[in-house]
């Protein structure tokens, strides 16, 4: 069950439509709307997904059923700034199995915004170029502990909490901290799968694996990749 941590008035008002300006302010268009109307609640799941496995859906599911989201868009990214070692898969096979991988669920979607652009973007800049194509919506931006943890650390967070509210998937017995300015949903939530297992799996012959969707591991299998990886 999420926990919504009060007194952050800024989500609270961008919410009720009351607030302008700002980074990712809305208009007075969008104002209007967002009174007459409940917001839609879109989710942004960010990750290499490489591949994508039963972990992510799950983890995704868990949020969407705890805070009632209209959508989770899985935002694959070029390259993850916290695993330089390597590159990973290219994105039209991350994105082809993310597609498939969602095929089932109606609030999932692909956003390929980040692969697509050039040079790579920060997240807040692209949760500022989403948000603007729906200012009424309430966006949201899921992670883990560990993300949240780190979260100071990235480009401009600040930005990014102007945008977002945070929905943090955490370990029983390890509650995130709140911060002044950031908005903070909390959702009970882990898996074992591992992508890097996933991976390792495959290199070693491993043609299936139980954390991998039956068409994911298809498509893996059919495109020879992480035979060499």
């Amino acid at each position: 069950m999420a926990a919504s941590l009060a007194g952050i008035s800024r989500s609270e008002r961008d919410t009720a439509g009351l607030t302008g300006g700002g980074f990712c302010g809305m208009g007075g268009s969008a104002k209007l709307l967002t009174i007459m109307a409940e917001p839609r609640k879109i989710a942004l799941f960010g990750g290499t997904f490489d591949p994508v496995h039963r972990g992510h859906v799950q983890l995704a599911t868990l949020a969407q059923t705890a805070l009632a989201l209209d959508e989770v868009r899985f935002l694959p990214c070029q390259q993850s700034p916290h695993k330089t070692g390597s590159q990973p898969a290219a994105a039209a096979d991350r994105l082809a199995m993310l597609r498939l991988a969602t095929a089932d669920l109606p609030w999932a979607m692909v956003e390929d915004y980040e692969v697509r652009r050039e040079g790579g973007a920060f997240s807040y800049e692209t949760a500022a170029a989403l948000r603007a194509t729906q200012p009424a919506a309430r966006w949201f931006w899921i992670m883990g502990g560990d993300q949240w943890r780190a979260l100071p650390t990235w480009r401009h967070p600040e930005r990014l909490a102007a945008c977002v509210e945070f929905i943090v998937l955490a370990r029983d017995g390890e509650p995130p901290l709140p911060r002044a300015g950031q908005t903070l949903h909390v959702v009970s939530g882990v898996h074992p799968a591992s992508a890097t297992a996933i991976r390792e799996a495959i290199r070693h012959g491993q043609t299936s694996h139980r954390w991998l969707a039956p068409a994911v591991a298809e498509w893996i299998a059919t495109h020879g990749m992480y035979r060499q990886r």
